[in-house]
């Protein structure tokens, strides 16, 4: 049988004491080893290293990684700064819902103060139409003369429209007219040019003070010679304008009551 083949039978005892002699001999004695000769089994590896293509994959990923750290850097900054910025942007918002509060209580105040004052103006309107009517009540008495030149009525104007007003109308007064006052509206013209200022007479009865109006707007115009004279009702301020708003606006078969 050739040495060192192993077979199925048991080795004699001669054979297990040089193989005990030769085990325990390289244990004293080991094989010099040269510096220069690579480890075991590294030639191996690092050519499986740089023949396998899972090794160039992993040096790509640290690659990858290396090249992602700084991106990761710059997000962290962008985040610390959207951070920053939405904090101001909270604290704004909370400044500004703090002055929309205070504003919602103005408004609130003010709508309150105008329903107030809406109230208080219809309230005044109402009052401001029972004074004009007060006012044209208290006037209902008086006439206005236009037209009438200024002196010739001398100097007692009373006297001379207590004659002349009967004639124009052709009415008989019974008792006769009478004034509580008369007087021109308005300086008196020294040259005589111009328009005559009108005259305004006070009757001491309502009755009288109708009948000439009603008289003259049949009438129209009365004649005093050459000169023309007309009669009108002293309406208040705001009568006058009211009226001229209805006759602008009337149509042609209205008529002011």
């Amino acid at each position: 049988m050739p040495r060192g083949k192993v077979t199925g039978k048991p080795l004699g005892n001669t054979a297990r004491q040089l193989l005990f002699s030769e085990a325990l001999r390289q244990q004293k004695h080991p094989p010099v080893k040269d510096p220069k000769d690579p480890p075991p089994h590294s030639h191996t590896i690092i050519g499986n290293m740089e023949e396998s293509p899972q090794g160039a994959s992993m040096d790509r990923i640290l690659q990858e990684i290396s090249a992602v750290g700084p991106k990761l850097e710059g997000m962290d900054s962008a985040m610390m700064a959207l951070t920053a910025e939405t904090r101001s942007v909270r604290l704004e918002i909370a400044g500004f819902q703090s002055q929309i509060s205070g504003l919602d209580q103005r408004v609130a105040t003010v709508e309150t103060h105008v329903a107030s004052w809406t109230d208080n103006g219809q309230e005044l309107m109402h009052l401001h139409s029972k004074l004009t009517d007060l006012e044209d009540r208290s006037r209902r008495n008086n006439i206005r003369l236009m037209g009438l030149p200024e002196g010739m009525e001398g100097t007692d104007l009373a006297s001379f429209l207590r004659d002349t007003l009967p004639k124009l109308t052709d009415i008989t007064f019974d008792p006769p007219l009478e004034f509580e006052r008369v007087h021109r509206l308005g300086p008196k013209r020294q040259d005589g040019k111009g328009r005559p200022c009108s005259i305004l007479a006070c009757l001491l009865r309502h009755g009288q003070a109708r009948q000439l109006l009603q008289t003259a707007r049949a009438q129209g115009p009365l004649k005093l010679g050459t000169t023309e004279i007309r009669l009108s009702a002293d309406f208040s301020k705001e009568t006058v304008d009211r009226r001229r708003a209805f006759l602008s606006l009337r149509p042609a078969s209205a008529t002011w009551t």
